[in-house]
């Protein structure tokens, strides 16, 4: 990596060297280093004839075992390390067992219930507030991103109390956030402290952007700021959670576009943070740069997308403190779960920053790295299909 990724905002000491990088090849198509890791053994078999003196000696060869190890160590971003054990198939103890039987015909079913009766009640508070109101289709869209008035209100305070609320139904009780003001945190020293120094002009952040562990992260941030994010196509599709994703405002992924004119996602994610900027009734975006989800002990490569306008950021990272049960992978098993969240300052990036989107998104990435003690990994969402692909093959 060229020695330029080493320069953050005079607001931040120098960001520690990168880790030894991981060498993916799907970006020039499948090589050996894109397929599951496997380890093949042979077994010699002896077989008798019957109706001779002799042996015929076969050597036969198995099929290839997957070296569990290895895929684990190649592809330990992704790895789940609570008891659940690798894709969920570990062996419980007869007491885990027993309680989460009991959880089973008493807590699920609450949960399920609960949280189906707050998604229906929040969609007929959409269905309200969007009656007699067209949505916004511009550039192969559909939103309600432009919603204002007493309806954007009741959408934004409703939405964030169900959001929470939600979070109180999974299981999560209590909700550790912190703010990191470096005007009172003297961890650096005292010429690094002046982030958000008077000189430099106040300006909110054009984008929310956070470490990605759980769909749950975007329950969170629901409840915080309910800001817009970015979405399959097929979300804005589903019963209920569809108009709900309208409403948030959320910029769909369009695999292909028969518009001449179309944007693409990083254009029209480019244009909501402008409006943003200018209106602050506006809903802000909210994006996981990483693109895909980790066990919440690594950070992945960020994409550019959110970085391409050149606005202040606010880094915001997730954390799942668990004693069993891991809320990654998208599960929530524990019967108490938790989130400690840490806010930092809004990163304002230099002039070399705006000039060089890659750099910035770097200099960002290494920030969340060093402040939420995250191992830096270079693999991304291929080389996660790639072990899924080996792990379920193991076990099918």
């Amino acid at each position: 990596m060229d020695s330029e990724l080493n320069t953050l905002p005079p607001s931040y000491p120098p960001p520690p060297p990168p880790p030894p990088h991981f060498q993916s090849n799907h970006e020039h198509g499948p090589t050996n280093d894109d397929l599951p890791l496997l380890k093949t053994t042979t077994r010699s078999t002896t077989t008798a004839t019957t109706s001779g003196d002799s042996d015929d000696n076969t050597s036969v060869s198995t099929a290839p075992e997957p070296d569990i190890e290895e895929l684990e160590k190649k592809y330990s971003a992704f790895v789940r390390n609570d008891m659940y054990g690798t894709m969920g198939r570990g062996k419980l103890p007869w007491t885990q067992k027993f309680l989460l039987g009991i959880a089973l015909i008493t807590l699920f079913p609450l949960r399920v219930v609960s949280g189906t009766l707050l998604v229906v009640v929040y969609y007929l508070i959409c269905k309200g507030c969007t009656l007699f109101l067209v949505p916004n289709k511009e550039d192969e869209q559909e939103d309600y991103a432009h919603m204002g008035g007493w309806r954007r209100n009741v959408m934004y305070w409703v939405g964030r109390v169900l959001s929470r609320a939600m979070l109180f139904v999974f299981g999560f009780y209590w909700i550790k956030e912190t703010n990191r003001n470096p005007d009172i945190d003297r961890k650096f020293n005292d010429d690094e402290l002046d982030a958000n120094d008077d000189s430099k002009e106040k300006e909110r952040p054009g984008v929310i952007i956070s470490n990605h562990v759980s769909h749950l992260d975007i329950l969170y941030h629901m409840s915080s700021s309910f800001p817009s994010f970015v979405a399959k196509r097929s979300v804005g599709k589903l019963p209920l959670v569809g108009l709900i994703s309208k409403c948030l405002g959320c910029v769909y992924v369009q695999r292909e576009s028969k518009s001449s004119n179309f944007k693409g996602v990083s254009g029209v994610v480019n244009d909501r943070i402008n409006e943003s900027l200018r209106n602050k009734s506006a809903p802000m975006m909210m994006l996981f740069p990483e693109g895909t989800t980790t066990n919440g002990d690594y950070i992945l490569p960020f994409k550019t997308g959110a970085f391409l306008s050149k606005a202040p950021v606010l880094p915001i990272i997730l954390k799942y403190p668990y004693q069993k049960f891991s809320p990654a992978w998208d599960t929530i098993s524990g019967f108490v779960n938790y989130i400690t969240v840490l806010r930092l300052p809004i990163y304002y990036p230099s002039q070399e920053e705006k000039d060089d989107p890659k750099l910035y998104a770097e200099n960002v990435r290494r920030l969340i790295a060093r402040e939420g003690n995250l191992k830096m990994s270079d693999i991304g969402l291929p080389e996660k299909r790639v072990y899924h692909a080996a792990i379920h093959g193991l076990f099918s």
